[in-house]
């Protein structure tokens, strides 16, 4: 089975490399036959990386410790949804499944396409197998999952496995990989489309208007991925936080910044013809961004709790990378006259404008937190010296940038195409306007002196309020024309305008996330060194440290310990779980969700300090005495019960 899997992506390889080669030739020298092959080939790739992907799940599945893979990344103990999850969690096993999602991409594209864009598909069909190439070259030379365990030229197979890190048995890590590749891999599709038609100087919009559904679900994958992610990050990293700009999860937002710019840059090339550059620019910065992301997470060139050990892999990255980038820039430049707009803009306060300014707000964002995420690598090779960027510096750069957004989402919509009468203005903005300027004004006379969180309420009561108003009029006009009620026109109007109004409840979970970020504004936090015992103050709240016994769980051997927290005259908050990392673990509490909102965790300091102490993970309840929390961490180290506590 071992050698039927290695073959399968071996046999993989070669069959992209002749599709890419077969499509790229066949549209050159114009022979029919090479392209329908080079079409079949696809269907091939499909079939072979399944295969090989289907044995390493079956490999995990069945405990069969002969792998490499499944020994290092699973053991007996594991449930079995943990063990199927195990495909994604270690490098070998994670770049099989970009192959294979990317095949599976190539497979629908072809078959949704094959009567369709005769002259663009061998291209689009060549860029995605090259792309496939790439990655079955590290998949077979470079990472291959199939590797096994040997003895004097033997295969073994040890008693057991070492397990998957008790920081990714959380549920949401069996989804959020999956969907943040399916984000990663899917943008592949209409970048793969913008250099086909690029090359075959397609006129029209042809390839946007087939792309768009294809960005659409992209698009919606990777904002799954990074919500997901940020929830696993809130749960089980335990710095208190959905969000602590780390150097990977900067990575999975920089394509979605420059993929939300391409998703409304491109309504304006549909509408007027105009910011073709623009598109093909902004599309290719978001595949590019995606495979940074990959270098990112996997070539250990920065610190980061969640990227895999540092490989010699990034090199090949940075290859591809320079190749690609490279052809790009080439394509582009030869094509400046092709792409010319075919109007000009008008009036500042315009649609087309309103999405000029989006375009430069979302790629001056994903140019701060691309700086700041490689700030550290490029500080050491000018000066020696690893210099990062702490959350801080972040916050400040970006902050006053997404409410600038905010702001947009609510006014871009509503502005006319070509320009926008001040009338128009008056009649949209109005009320919306005078409602955010009475809720700041009442917060500042509750006591609220925090500015940023000051606008950002404005600001998300003045968007919510202007979607809801245009809901509001189209549905009241359709309901008086078809004799409805005010709620099934609003469905109708929907049902009718998807992609406006559609957008507009995209706007409003936008609003909705907003409101969540500014909470953070009021937290409050603070670290001392605690035994058992001891207890803490702070605001309206005392935290005492009860106890903290050591034990066992399935697999795991366990700290268990039972903080209790309470509020004065206030009934305690239902238990529950958190997680914390590193030797000093941190306890937040987070006063946005009310009086009941505290929340902290704990964890002991390693006295030794030995080498072989490794990572600990803990799971301490929220503040009700009684529950035990859980702390699984790995043999080794001794500890004191002391514990460093930050809330």
């Amino acid at each position: 089975m071992e050698n039927l899997g290695s073959l399968a992506i071996l046999l993989a390889f070669c069959v992209a490399l002749y599709a890419s080669v077969a499509c790229v030739v066949g549209s050159l020298k114009h022979k029919p036959f090479l392209i329908l092959s080079g079409q079949r080939a696809v269907y091939s790739v499909w079939a072979l990386i399944t295969l090989g992907a289907g044995i390493l799940v079956y490999a995990l599945v069945t405990s069969d410790f002969r792998f490499s893979y499944v020994a290092e990344h699973s053991n007996r103990a594991l449930p079995t949804v943990y063990k199927f999850a195990s495909w994604w969690g270690g490098q070998e096993g994670s770049l099989l499944l970009w192959s294979w999602i990317l095949s599976t991409y190539a497979m629908v594209v072809t078959a949704t396409n094959r009567r369709r864009h005769r002259d663009m598909m061998p291209w689009v069909i060549g860029v995605l197998s090259t792309v496939q190439v790439f990655f079955l070259i590290l998949n077979n030379f470079i990472a291959n999952p199939f590797r096994m365990l040997a003895t004097d030229k033997l295969i073994v197979a040890v008693p057991d496995g070492n397990g998957l890190s008790p920081a990714l048995q959380y549920p949401a890590m069996a989804i959020h990989p999956p969907m943040l590749y399916l984000g990663y891999v899917g943008f592949a599709v209409p970048f793969a489309f913008a250099i086909g038609s690029l090359i075959t100087k397609q006129p029209g919009e042809a390839w946007i208007h087939t792309t768009r559904r294809w960005t659409l679900v992209t698009w919606l994958f990777q904002s799954s991925g990074v919500i997901l992610g940020a929830a696993w990050a809130y749960h089980v990293l335990g710095w208190g936080g959905y969000w602590g700009w780390d150097p990977v999860e900067n990575a999975s937002l920089l394509p979605w910044l420059s993929g939300t710019a391409f998703l409304h840059s491109v309504m304006v090339q549909e509408k007027k013809g105009m910011m073709k550059v623009w598109n093909i620019v902004l599309i290719s910065c978001t595949f590019f961004l995606c495979i940074l992301g990959t270098l990112l997470t996997r070539s250990g060139i920065v610190q980061s709790v969640h990227a895999f050990a540092r490989s010699e892999i990034g090199k090949y990255f940075v290859t591809f990378l320079a190749i690609g980038i490279a052809a790009v820039i080439y394509l582009i430049l030869d094509r400046l006259n092709y792409l010319k707009s075919e109007a000009q803009l008008e009036s500042v306060i315009s649609r087309e404008s309103s999405f000029l300014f989006n375009n430069l707000i979302l790629l001056a964002s994903c140019f701060a937190v691309l700086w700041g995420t490689l700030f550290p690598v490029i500080s050491e090779a000018a000066t020696g010296d690893r210099i990062s960027l702490d959350a801080d510096w972040y916050n400040r750069l970006m902050v006053p940038i997404g409410l600038f957004l905010l702001i947009l989402t609510g006014v871009g919509p509503l502005f006319a195409w070509r320009r926008t009468s001040i009338d128009s203005l008056r009649r949209n903005f109005q009320i919306p306007g005078v409602a955010s300027l009475v809720l700041v004004g009442a917060l500042f006379a509750a006591g609220m002196r925090h500015f940023y969180a000051l606008i950002s309420f404005g600001f998300c009561l003045f968007v919510a309020l202007t979607i809801l108003m245009e809901f509001y009029k189209g549905g009241r006009s359709i309901a008086a024309k078809n004799n409805l009620n005010l709620l099934a026109g609003m469905f109708e109007l929907t049902h009718r305008n998807t992609r406006r109004y559609g957008g507009y409840l995209v706007h409003m979970g936008i609003v909705l996330m907003f409101i969540g970020f500014t909470g953070h504004a009021f937290n409050l936090n603070d670290v001392k060194e605690m035994a058992a015992g001891d207890s803490l103050k702070i605001g309206a709240y005392e935290l005492k440290m009860v106890s903290l016994e050591q034990g066992h769980e399935t697999g795991k051997e366990v700290l268990s310990g039972q903080p209790r927290g309470y509020q004065p005259r206030r009934a305690a908050p239902p238990p529950e779980r958190r997680s914390v990392s590193e030797f000093r673990r941190h306890v937040r509490r987070q006063p946005a969700r009310g009086h009941s909102g505290l929340r902290f965790s704990a964890g002991l300091l390693d006295l030794d300090r030995r080498p072989g102490a490794g990572r600990r993970y803990a799971h301490l309840p929220d503040s009700q005495q009684g529950e035990n929390a859980i702390c699984p961490y790995r043999s080794g180290g001794h500890y004191q019960e002391t514990c460093k506590v930050t809330y």
